[in-house]
C-alpha cells in the first residue's frame, strides 16, 4: 500500500531532497558571493553615482526645456546645460572652497603656533545667563595668554584641528567629485527616457506593478524637493554672500560661507551672519562708499531666500527639517563636504519611502 501511494522509496526521496537543498545552498552561496564581490568593486563609486543621479533628477526639468529649444536633441541639451553650470557655478564654488581650505589651514596654524590674536571680551559677556562668567573668564585668559589656554585644552584642540584640517582637505576632493558627478549627470539626462523606463521597471520588479510607479514618483519628488527647495537655495545664498565676503576681504571667508550653507539647510535665516559681516566692514574698512555698497549687496543676498523659497520650495513633498539637518550633519561627518549634500537628500528619501510604506500598511 505504501509503495502505491509513494512510488519512490524513502531513501531515494531523502537523497533527492538533500540534493535539492544542497543545490539551493550552492546557488544562494554563488549569488551571495557575486553580490558581495560586485559591491566591493562598485563601492568606491557609490557616492559619485548617487550624487550624479541626484543632480540628473533635479536638473532634468530644465534639461527638457533646453532640449525643446534645440529641436529635442537630448545630447546637445545635456552638454549645453552642464557647460553653463560649470561656467556659472563651478568657478565661484571653486573660489569659495579654496578660500575655506586656506582659512581653515591658516586658523589651525595660528592656534598651534600661538600667534592668533584674540580680542578682549566685552564686560557685557559676563552678564550672559548660565555661561556668562565661565565664557568671560575663558575669553579673558585667551586674550592675555593664548598659549596657556591652548596648552590646557591641547587634547580637545588637537581633535578639533584634525577635524577642521580633514574638512579642508576634503574641500578640494569635493570640487573634483562635483565636477565628475555633473558630467555623469549630463550622460544620465541625455538618456533620460530610457533611464526613467529602466527605473520604473526595477521599481515594479521590487514593489509590484502598482506600487512601483508610485515609488518612482515619490523618489523623484523627494529628490527634487530637497535638492532644489532646500539645498539649492542654501547653495545660492552661500555663493552670493561668499562672493561678497571674498571681494571685501572678510577673514576666513570660506568658513563664513560654509556657515551660511549650513544655516540655509536647517532653515535659519542667513541674515544673522550677513549683519555681523556688515558691522565688521563698517568698523574696519576705510572707504564708506565700499562699506555702504557691501551692506546693500549683503542685505539683498541675505534675504534672497524670501524670494527663492516661493519659487523653489513646496513643490515636492514635506520633509521635516530635523531629517534634513541630521542627514546633512551625518553626511558631512562621514563623507566630508560632498556628504553634506548627499546625506540630506538620501536621508530625506529614505524617510519619505519609509513613511509611505507605514501609511500604506495602515490603510490596508
Amino acid at each position: 500500500m505504501n509503495n502505491e501511494k509513494n512510488p519512490l522509496p524513502d531513501k531515494t526521496l531523502e537523497k533527492l531532497i538533500s540534493h535539492k537543498v544542497l543545490d539551493l545552498f550552492i546557488r544562494v552561496g554563488l549569488i551571495f558571493f557575486l553580490v558581495v564581490y560586485c559591491y566591493q568593486i562598485f563601492k568606491p563609486f557609490i557616492g559619485l553615482m548617487l550624487w550624479s543621479l541626484i543632480l540628473a533628477v533635479a536638473l532634468y526639468p530644465l534639461h527638457i526645456l533646453i532640449a525643446r529649444k534645440m529641436g529635442n536633441k537630448d545630447g546637445y541639451a545635456a552638454t549645453a546645460l552642464v557647460l553653463v553650470i560649470i561656467l556659472s557655478v563651478f568657478t565661484p564654488t571653486t573660489l569659495l572652497v579654496f578660500s575655506f581650505a586656506d582659512s581653515s589651514t591658516a586658523l589651525v596654524k595660528q592656534v598651534q603656533s600661538g600667534t592668533l590674536q584674540v580680542p578682549a571680551p566685552s564686560e557685557s559677556v559676563a552678564g550672559w545667563p548660565l555661561v556668562g562668567n565661565k565664557l568671560y573668564a575663558l575669553w579673558s585668559a585667551a586674550h592675555t595668554d593664548l598659549g596657556g589656554v591652548v596648552a590646557k585644552y591641547e587634547p580637545k584642540i588637537s581633535v578639533v584641528t584634525k577635524q577642521v584640517l580633514g574638512y579642508a582637505a576634503s574641500a578640494g576632493k569635493a570640487i573634483l567629485m562635483f565636477l565628475a558627478a555633473l558630467v555623469l549627470s549630463g550622460i544620465w539626462m541625455a538618456y533620460g527616457s530610457s533611464a526613467h523606463a529602466a527605473a520604473k521597471a526595477i521599481a515594479k520588479r521590487i514593489a509590484g506593478d502598482k506600487e512601483g510607479g508610485i515609488l518612482v514618483v515619490l523618489s523623484t519628488a523627494t529628490i527634487r524637493a530637497v535638492a532644489q527647495g532646500v539645498i539649492g537655495i542654501a547653495c545660492i545664498q552661500a555663493l552670493l554672500l561668499g562672493a561678497g565676503f571674498i571681494l571685501v576681504g572678510i577673514p576666513a571667508a570660506g568658513i563664513w560661507a560654509l556657515m551660511v550653507l549650513l544655516l540655509g539647510i536647517v532653515q535659519i535665516p542667513a541674515i544673522f551672519i550677513a549683519l555681523s559681516t556688515i558691522i565688521y566692514v563698517f568698523s574696519t574698512n576705510d572707504s564708506t562708499a565700499v562699506a555702504v555698497m557691501y551692506a546693500v549687496y549683503t542685505l539683498v543676498a541675505g534675504m534672497a531666500d524670501n524670494i527663492l523659497k516661493p519659487l523653489m520650495l513646496g513643490r515636492g513633498v514635506d520633509v521635516p527639517m530635523p531629517v534634513i539637518l541630521l542627514g546633512a550633519l551625518g553626511g558631512m561627518a562621514t563623507g566630508g563636504i560632498i556628504g553634506l549634500f548627499l546625506g540630506s537628500v538620501m536621508l530625506a528619501l529614505g524617510y519619505q519611502l519609509f513613511m509611505a510604506w507605514v501609511y500604506r500598511e495602515t490603510e490596508e
